[in-house]
């Protein structure tokens, strides 16, 4: 049995054979693609060649197909649909009426500060779309992004390379400690303050690699009293003990205005960092990529 490979046929004369077969006829054909008649018979010949069958027999009026190229008609008039459609995709993307679905790399405390205002606004203007959030490895982030895997990161990633980039708002981390805590009292400089970081003990989070490292730059590793496996566990943990815990600002301030916490900013080595949104360049002009980016820059970019 021989078997013909995609890469014998030529995609014009399964455009041409499409036209023959609707216009049951040659000359109507060739005109309908702007051919001459010489030139459509010659493709049909060698499309005939090829598939090694007549294809179109003489009748009233032009041609009709064999029963080969019946068969065969379905089948590229599917596959020439579905590359025109691929071909002709619009360039906007209407969020009023889409159900697309976007996957985020996010941490459980990202989850915990940018997805309700981010849920609010789509809400009021696609309320078709849908997100899921799939945290992930550092070193798997970057090929989940250029695969399709996920379409944005979101977050502070200084491991995550070779992506595009969108910075979005500056932060620092702090000390979160309950409300009333002994080390709260009396003023220190900032060198002091350093210091009597020694006498504390922690809570901490195993996959935030960030805030381990300063509690490394610190020597503050034996401190450590309870390691948890989700930031968002933590401020009840703290506000129930003297325990303390190392996090990023803009998150202890939600916590703080509940009451019940007090906020310490010591000089840590590292503490400044930035919150980005990562893509990838595969996906820079995808009107649906483009349009997600726009929302989420305009909610957290800093003005």
């Amino acid at each position: 049995m021989n078997l013909m490979h995609i890469d014998a046929i030529d995609l014009n004369l399964l455009r041409l054979f499409d036209a023959v077969y609707r216009a049951r006829s040659v000359s109507r054909a060739a005109e309908s693609l702007g051919l001459t008649q010489p030139a459509a018979s010659h493709g049909l010949g060698r499309l005939r060649l090829l598939l090694k069958d007549a294809l179109f027999t003489r009748a009233p009026g032009g041609v009709a197909p064999t029963p080969r190229a019946e068969r065969l008609a379905s089948a590229v008039q599917s596959a020439l649909g579905m590359l025109e459609e691929a071909l002709n995709e619009p360039d906007r993307f209407e969020p009023a009426a889409s159900r697309k679905v976007f996957r985020i790399h996010m941490s459980d405390i990202g989850e915990g500060r940018f997805l309700p205002p981010l849920m609010a606004r789509l809400g009021e203007i696609a309320p078709g779309v849908r997100l899921e959030t799939q945290p992930l490895q550092s070193a798997d982030i970057a090929p989940a992004l250029d695969n399709g895997r996920i379409d944005f990161a979101f977050g502070f990633l200084p491991k995550v390379r070779d992506t595009q980039r969108a910075p979005l708002l500056k932060d620092r981390y702090i000390v979160l400690l309950r409300q009333g805590h002994p080390f709260t009292r009396g003023r220190r400089n900032s060198q002091a303050l350093l210091e009597a970081l020694q006498a504390l003990e922690y809570v901490a989070v195993r996959t935030h690699a960030e805030t381990l490292r300063i509690l490394q730059l610190m020597n503050l590793e034996d401190r450590v009293r309870l390691t948890a496996e989700h930031f968002m566990v933590l401020p009840a943990i703290v506000r129930a003990t003297d325990l303390a815990v190392v996090m990023p600002r803009n998150i202890a301030r939600g916590f703080a205005q509940e009451g019940g916490y007090t906020i310490v900013e010591p000089a840590f080595p590292l503490r400044d960092f930035t919150v980005s949104l990562h893509w990838s360049k595969r996906f820079e002009a995808d009107p649906a990529n483009r349009w997600l980016r726009q929302v989420i820059k305009d909610l957290f970019t800093e003005r």
